[in-house]
């Protein structure tokens, strides 16, 4: 049996099954949609909601070097990814680098873990998502009633659980429900929608950065980092640094793109660049954005859910046309996170369901369009039924921690890759070896350290409940 859970699969079993082209997905993506597939994940809730909160809360201006500082820490486990999906270019993202290095106990836990992260981040997302939609709406006199455009469930870590009084939060089911629809039709049509919405979001906050710029007050940058208040995390260079973990929900989903390698052109060039690439491109816009909005508006005052909106407002009267582009930004940016999160997930159980962990429905291919059309629509009814019912908070905390163990557990797999087959080859080499997959594993766990206990608690839970499916049901099945 322990020979069976240390079992690993072969790489070159890996990529025969990828590379059959009669029976798997179609490779059409070059590495500007793959580019674009990440700026459309990471570009999100993170830009116009976090920044504010952050700044008012822990660093004040500062929240621009909290970007630096996540940045980098998410630099490393990109770098980690992109060393892997070089060498391993299919779908599966870390469940199958777990498979081909630690084994497929340890696959099993990483595959079960990024439901945490792709689906219920599809579902926190889509929360966010209905927020802004009304908030829009009822700027042009349109009134959604709360009773079904809020979650029915509340949580406090205090008082527990209770009922708001709403029926259901239909925004987020639809739009979850739409997202899906476009999947199933193909990879090209949803790249194309994702670049479409891309291109809209990053106008937005270009123009916001434009106009911005002349009215930033240099006044509201001093002191650029607040004074600590003597509690650690409060302002100083401590805030700094809890700024950083706080934002790093903005830079939540960039795994993703190693999801789309089995349908990319050249995947071992092209998916290092797609990684990286919208790293980069994210990085230094949350970068800039944060500083012309600490520029405009006072970071005391951006402890809100739309921080950008009241940036503009304190542009001028002459500027309230700027109001709803920004939250049509903000629509645009959270649907093509809600595309890409449920393309990820899709894409892992179509891995997990070819190595027979899943059922074979699982892998089940539309005979047209050639997407995994069962998965999508199974991912589609879950992601939209948590998304009507649960609150956005308990969500995005098991987000957090699922993506933080998936992050770990792929910086020790290019560590112990590197000296069990140091002979394969690798397309993409992680720089400054083995500094920067130490340094990712290590950052990550350090940020799921600092997570509520409770978080953890349903992490435990939910890690239970796949053990007891892997014992029953996964392991007699396997490929081995």
């Amino acid at each position: 049996m322990l020979k069976q859970l240390l079992k690993r699969k072969n790489i070159s079993q890996i990529t025969l099954e990828a590379d059959d082209e009669q029976h798997g997905l179609k490779r059409v993506l070059g590495p500007l949609d793959l580019v674009s597939l990440g700026i459309g994940i990471i570009i999100g809730a993170g830009i116009f909601v976090v920044t504010g909160q952050a700044a008012a809360q822990y660093a004040g201006p500062a929240i621009s070097l909290s970007f630096v500082l996540s940045g980098f820490g998410c630099v490393f486990a990109g770098l980690c990814y992109a060393e892997m999906a070089s060498m391993i270019p299919v779908s599966g993202s870390a469940y199958t680098y777990a498979y081909a290095t630690l084994g497929q106990f340890i696959a099993w836990v990483i595959g079960w873990d990024l439901v945490l992260e792709y689906l219920f981040a599809s579902s926190t997302v889509s929360v966010g998502w209905s927020g802004y939609v009304v908030s829009f709406l009822k700027d042009f006199g349109i009134f959604i009633p709360d009773i079904i455009s809020r979650s029915p469930l509340s949580y406090d870590p205090h008082a527990g659980w209770a009922f708001t009084g709403a029926v259901i939060n239909l925004p987020a089911i639809l739009i979850v429900l739409a997202a899906m629809t476009l999947l199933t039709m193909g990879i090209r049509e949803s790249a194309a929608a994702t670049s479409l919405i891309v291109i809209i979001k990053l106008t937005v906050l270009l123009v916001f950065i434009g106009v911005g710029f002349f009215y930033i007050n240099r006044e509201n940058w001093q002191p650029f980092i607040p004074p600590n208040e003597g509690t650690f995390g409060h302002f100083g260079w401590s805030g700094v640094l809890r700024g950083a973990g706080v934002i790093f929900f903005a830079y939540i989903g960039f795994d993703a793109v190693s999801t789309a390698a089995q349908e990319t052109r050249n995947p071992q060039r092209n998916v290092p660049i797609g990684i990286l690439g919208s790293l980069v491109v994210a990085t230094v816009l949350y970068i800039v954005v944060a500083l012309v909005l600490t520029g405009v508006v006072k970071y005391s005052m951006l402890n809100v859910p739309d921080p950008i909106a009241v940036a503009v407002d304190f542009m001028g009267e002459k500027l309230y046309w700027l109001r709803p582009l920004i939250k049509i930004g903000a629509i645009a940016g959270l649907t093509s996170v809600i595309i890409v999160l449920l393309f990820g997930q899709t894409r892992i159980f179509y891995s997990m369901a070819r190595d027979k962990m899943l059922p074979g429905r699982f892998a089940a291919l539309h005979p047209v369009y050639r997407t995994p059309i069962f998965t999508t629509i199974l991912t589609g009814v879950a992601a939209s039924f948590f998304a009507g019912i649960f609150p956005i908070g308990i969500l995005g905390e098991l987000v957090s921690i699922g993506t933080l163990l998936a992050f770990v557990i792929v910086c020790v797999g290019v560590l112990a890759l590197r000296y069990t087959d140091p002979q394969l080859p690798r397309p993409f080499k992680v720089p400054l070896f083995p500094l920067v997959p130490i340094l990712g594993a290590g950052v990550s766990f350090l940020q799921m350290a600092a997570l509520p206990m409770d978080t953890w608690l349903r992490l435990i839970v939910w890690m239970l409940i796949g053990f007891v499916i892997y014992f029953l049901y996964s392991r007699k099945r396997a490929v081995s």
